[in-house]
């Protein structure tokens, strides 16, 4: 029988009768959204209604001597334990954030996860906490998930390791590692699922007013194909999940492109990548987007052009050879065709002398 916890109990202390017992671990700068996202769907569906007992469910916040951890968004958040046994939990949950310019991890918080992996502990990752699991060297011959908005940065830090950006989250046995965002909420869904059951996941789910959970296969969202505010578009900016465009093949073929803009798949790799013929991706985005993949990944190619131009130094012809044109020449007439006036001229119009000096971590695409 469940009893109700005195007053005087912190939320999310352990319970005696949870069946779901986790514990997080904060980077410095983490994301405060992937963090309240898990605990939110944990203490909704550690009780009735959203009294917030941990009943069913308990969680721990831990940190070497309880030190607070500061989000990216600059809140702190102070933990409720220090590091303790990790056997005292069903999971383990490392929640990264921002990853340049971070302090190292500390050897205290090192030499507890990698305790918590001899224990067979199940280590769960969100974010870029991934990264910080195959930097202890713990997803060896394991598949990572991690966002499309970092799988360039993961393949520079990890070239031997294989990263999953086409899906929401990754269960390798005692690993889960899930790309972030508003997939921390399913991936803690499906944890309840396990645990207390669908019902209780839903409850918690329906109350978020999120209509129903995502399965791990489910598609991260798209990139835009639109631009991103610049000269030449207005409001008309495309993006996959748009009502009437969502579709997770095609989902799944734009993330493909957008990994692989310096050497473009042909569409049969593409198609193949996805276990559909070409001619049905052609129809899909056909019917999806209104163009033919190619023009889609043209257009991705292109808006990453742009951003290039007014963000880095580099000349037009070192970003035509990086976004795999043929030449200088091949790029300029895409260009201008698309945005209607040539690369030159647009770094003109945008031109910002302070970024001309960038450091080089400040030329990534997207930052």
């Amino acid at each position: 029988m469940r009893h109700s916890l005195p007053s005087r109990t912190p939320p999310g202390a352990r319970h005696p009768s949870a069946k779901l017992r986790v514990g997080f671990v904060l980077m410095h700068n983490f994301t405060l959204t992937a963090f309240s996202s898990f605990v939110d769907v944990l203490r909704l569906a550690a009780d009735e209604g959203d009294r917030s007992r941990p009943i069913g469910c308990s969680w721990q916040v831990m940190s070497p001597g309880r030190r607070p951890a500061r989000s990216s968004c600059g809140i702190d958040i102070q933990p409720t334990a220090d590091l303790g046994d990790p056997g005292a939990f069903d999971y383990i949950v490392v929640v990264g954030g921002l990853l340049h310019g971070m302090p190292p991890l500390p050897a205290a918080v090192a030499t507890w996860l990698q305790r918590a992996a001899k224990a067979n502990v199940p280590l769960v990752g969100v974010c870029t906490g991934s990264f910080v699991l195959c930097r202890l060297g713990l997803m060896a011959q394991r598949k990572c998930c991690v966002s499309w908005y970092h799988y360039r940065d993961f393949l520079e830090e990890f070239p031997t390791l294989v990263p999953v950006a086409d899906q929401l989250f990754v269960v390798d046995g005692d690993r889960i590692t899930c790309s972030g965002g508003a997939g921390v909420a399913d991936l803690a869904a499906q944890l309840v699922t396990q645990h207390l059951g669908s019902a209780v996941a839903q409850k918690a789910l329906n109350i978020l007013l999120i209509d129903r959970p995502r399965t791990a296969d489910s598609a991260q969202p798209a990139p835009s194909l639109g631009g991103q505010g610049g000269a030449g578009e207005g409001s008309g900016e495309r993006r996959l999940g748009d009502g009437g465009i969502a579709d997770a093949r095609v989902s799944r073929a734009l993330l493909l492109m957008e990994q692989n803009l310096a050497e473009p798949l042909p569409v049969a790799a593409l198609a193949d990548a996805l276990a559909v013929s070409p001619r049905q991706l052609e129809r899909l985005f056909s019917e999806r987007l209104g163009e033919s993949p190619q023009e889609s990944y043209l257009a991705l190619r292109l808006r990453h052009a742009r951003w290039m131009l007014a963000n880095t130094p580099f000349s037009a012809a070192r970003i035509a050879a990086d976004l795999g044109f043929a030449d200088g020449s091949h790029f300029g007439r895409a260009f201008k065709a698309r945005f209607g006036e040539t690369p030159a001229a647009f770094r003109r119009a945008t031109a910002r002398p302070a970024r001309r000096s960038a450091p080089a971590e400040e030329t990534r695409v997207f930052d």
